[in-house]
């Protein structure tokens, strides 16, 4: 079996607002499915305009399906003692293209690092535990080519293989798009370059 990673962590939707309390500070905790750097920055500078009266509005975010890309940003509070704090939330629930935004109004007493430390990091958790989260499997595409009378070979493999279909189109020369889920990827394609007149190729 290859045990290579082939699932992921995610939100389905946006959480609930959630809100932690520490001597007067406020911390509310929102988190997001994101897929984009651009969805991202769209979702805080929102939050801005929503909480345009509070003081400090730090984040973290993960993307890609094999958690490769991410950021966490103190926005003006003390070195890690926010944006970190709240990235190791999003790794605490093995999540990614999640986004997590923790607002503080500053309620006139100050924390200190290890405070803000524990605060953000429970606006986080709060906000992560509120969420709706789903796995899912990280999947490749794949075009197959072929002539009308190969239709049934073609679709007994794809029945049998239960193979997700992404489109189809079929005249006497056939085109069907798959998804293969990734630890499949090379016994699907090998199945399909090994049957006469099929043409597999991967989908960029």
């Amino acid at each position: 079996m290859n045990s290579e990673k082939d699932t992921y962590r995610t939100l389905v939707k946006a959480s609930d607002e959630s809100l932690f309390k520490d001597r007067g500070s406020k911390f509310y905790g929102y988190a997001f499915p994101v897929t984009s750097e651009e969805e991202i920055k769209t979702h805080i500078e929102s939050l801005k305009k929503q909480h345009h009266t509070a003081r400090h509005w730090c984040y973290a975010w993960q993307l890609g399906m094999e958690y490769n890309t991410y950021r966490a940003n103190d926005d003006g509070e003390p070195s890690n003692s926010a944006g970190m704090p709240i990235y190791g939330q999003l790794q605490s629930f093995d999540l990614t293209n999640v986004l997590v935004v923790v607002v503080r109004y500053f309620g006139g007493t100050k924390l200190g690092v290890g405070g803000l430390v524990q605060a953000y990091k429970a606006a986080a958790q709060l906000a992560l535990e509120s969420s709706n989260i789903v796995e899912r499997t990280i999947n490749e595409t794949f075009l197959l080519k072929f002539e009308y009378p190969e239709m049934n070979i073609v679709m007994r493999i794809i029945k049998d293989e239960n193979i997700q279909i992404v489109t189809q189109h079929m005249e006497l020369s056939c085109e069907i798009v798959l998804s293969v889920r990734k630890k499949d990827c090379e016994r699907i394609f090998n199945l399909f370059e090994g049957t006469y007149k099929v043409a597999i190729k991967k989908k960029k």
